[in-house]
């Protein structure tokens, strides 16, 4: 079979995963909608066929003598159209409420699988602009689609069980109606089904100016931009960027929609003349007796509603492609495959370690760039040691980390622990033997005490280690003179909450990771941001403070690298130095060069 054919089937069966997600996400709701579809595609034919026993029934009786008893004689059939009509607006009021409360579950369902496919995917991905379009698309499609694939599904239902009973009145009048009902018809669906193709490619290929456009809208209401923004005069031009954009998609959805309006007019108009020529032939049928008044109406209500209904099928089959196009961009997102791939049988961590960590000729290559962040390196962290990581920005010192928490594989080499290669391990049970604080790190806008408790939150957030790692980082000073103490909300996102100094942040996260009962700790410009005084501090008991566990310590600030027990120094993703600080000094290469430059610019 060729390979476009298989595509194409693959792409016809996104409905049935989707209906089964839907399903998922709410059972009875969709029993409940299911069943209002039923009941409310059958009470139309209904409600006008009782219309016409009430006008066959008045006519009938126009002549009779006694009217009072004529009266009598429809009124329960007055009663029952009366009824069905109650019974139909009751169907629609339960059915707003039932298709709220589906939409909402199957939206909130949807949202979940999306978060945790982000969660899923590999850092990697975060690093790659094509990955912000597919998430983008998704994003876009999984509040909807989901539940208008099922509104489509339901309308088509419900047109479908009335179009079928209109049908078979209209075949009662001639053949010919249903055969110019949908010769009718057609041009609108072929209208939309060409339609839906254009605007879902246009959306594809306007997917990074839609971000761009997003990520101009952010910068120009976010508290990370505002300070620069005001101070360069930057939200005019900002302004005027996002504009820009705006204007240009504007421009194009107009064009589209002007179009496709226009197709959908001659579609419309021709359909409306064809349904009149049948209304003509009714009345020309009951004119020469063939009809009577009542099968007048009949077929009146019947080929309106037959129209409305044919209409509808169509209009729910043509949808029903749409979301199928639009479930690509969904299904694109869900597809993404994890390159670090869980083991079918991993090793056991070791605790504790007893050779410890080492990296055998590691070489790495990011996906999106041909230059290798790490060549041949060859690295040991004993258990207890304390190694420290030098080099300029760019180096591949924080690509190493990532690594060694195995965020990624290396393209060659293996690192392991105790001899066992890490992808080997569960990732889950290899990073809960590892703490990690980034020179990026994340500032929650959660309570002090959540913020540390994020650590490990295998234990509660009351437990008194929450407050010894607090001590520990120095966060604990900062957090007892927050009003409220460690039920202080952390940022000026939500109400009352207090904003931190970048230094006070710091401390934050340095508990977070104090907290996580690991063996290894990694500190990645863990002081960057105190003043000297809280970075000596933390230092003059840094071997108190990591509590015996192996650490990676990453600094530009040389004083207080000494303290490492070994140094790599990294250039350009290699390792061309290593020794102790005197070993280092004493070889006089460009760790000593570097040493005696910072210690001069402290003296001046």
């Amino acid at each position: 079979m060729p390979a476009a054919r298989l595509r194409q089937l693959r792409r016809m069966n996104r409905l049935l995963p989707m209906l089964k997600l839907v399903w998922q996400s709410s059972p009875a709701w969709t029993v409940a909608r299911i069943s209002l579809i039923f009941v409310q595609g059958l009470l139309p034919l209904a409600s006008i066929y009782l219309t016409k026993l009430v006008i066959d029934a008045v006519t009938a009786n126009l002549t009779v003598a006694n009217k009072e008893a004529a009266f009598e004689s429809i009124l329960p059939l007055i009663a029952l159209a009366a009824l069905v009509t109650v019974l139909t607006t009751l169907c629609s009021s339960l059915s707003e409420l039932v298709n709220t409360a589906h939409a909402q579950q199957v939206t909130d369902s949807m949202q979940g699988i999306i978060h945790a496919k982000s969660i899923e995917a590999d850092l990697e991905f975060y690093e790659n602009s094509r990955y912000y379009d597919t998430l983008q698309r998704a994003q876009q499609e999984a509040p909807f689609r989901p539940t208008q694939i099922l509104s489509h599904l339901a309308q088509c239902g419900q047109n479908g069980l009335s179009l079928a009973a209109m049908a078979g009145l209209l075949l009662s009048l001639h053949w010919g109606v249903i055969v110019v009902l949908m010769g009718a018809a057609i041009p609108a669906v072929c209208v939309r089904l060409i339609f839906s193709r254009v605007v879902y490619r246009w959306q594809r290929r306007r997917t990074q100016l839609e971000r761009q456009s997003g990520y101009l809208g952010w910068m120009l209401t976010s508290d990370q931009f505002a300070k620069e923004i005001r101070l360069f005069g930057l939200g005019k031009l900002f302004s005027q960027r996002y504009q820009k954009i705006r204007r240009q998609l504007y421009r194009e959805r107009v064009a589209i929609a002007s179009k496709r309006s226009a197709a959908f007019f001659g579609a419309q108009a021709s359909a409306g003349l064809f349904v009149f020529a049948i209304f003509a032939y009714i009345i020309y049928q009951t004119l020469q007796g063939s009809l009577q008044l009542g099968d007048l109406v009949l077929y009146y209500q019947a080929l309106q509603k037959g129209q409305t209904n044919l209409r509808g099928f169509l209009t729910s089959i043509s949808g029903l492609y749409e979301d199928n196009l639009f479930l690509a961009n969904l299904y694109e997102f869900l597809d993404i495959k994890s390159r670090v791939i869980e083991p079918t049988q991993h090793q056991p961590v070791p605790i504790p370690f007893q050779a410890g960590i080492t990296f055998n000729h590691v070489s790495f290559q990011y996906g999106t760039t041909q230059r290798q962040a790490l060549k041949n390196i060859n690295l040991k962290v004993q258990p207890g040691e304390v190694v420290a990581l030098v080099g300029e920005n760019g180096s591949g010192k924080t690509t190493l980390i990532k690594l060694l928490c195995r965020l990624y594989d290396p393209t060659q080499g293996s690192i392991t622990i105790d001899g066992i290669d890490l992808r080997d391990f569960s990732t889950l049970e290899l990073r809960r033997q590892i703490s990690v604080i980034f020179q990026d790190y994340a500032k929650y806008h959660f309570t002090a005490q959540d913020n540390i408790w994020l650590g490990n939150i295998d234990i509660s957030t009351e437990d008194n280690k929450v407050q010894a790692a607090a001590y520990r980082s120095g966060a604990d000073r900062v957090i007892t003179r927050l009003p409220q103490g460690y039920a202080t909300v952390l940022g000026k996102m939500f109400d009352q909450g207090e904003e931190l100094s970048i230094g006070q942040w710091q401390k934050i996260a340095l508990a977070r990771a104090f907290l996580r009962e690991s063996q290894l700790i990694v500190l990645d410009e863990p002081t960057s941001a105190m003043d000297p005084k809280a970075e000596f501090e933390v230092f003059q008991q840094f071997r108190q403070l990591i509590q015996q566990q192996a650490a990676i310590l990453i600094s530009h600030r040389l004083s207080t690298v000494k303290l490492a027990d070994r140094i790599y120094v990294m250039s350009q993703g290699e390792i061309i130095e290593q020794g102790t600080h005197p070993e280092l000094m004493a070889a006089d290469q460009s760790y000593a060069h570097l040493f005696r430059t910072q210690a001069q610019n402290y003296q001046l």
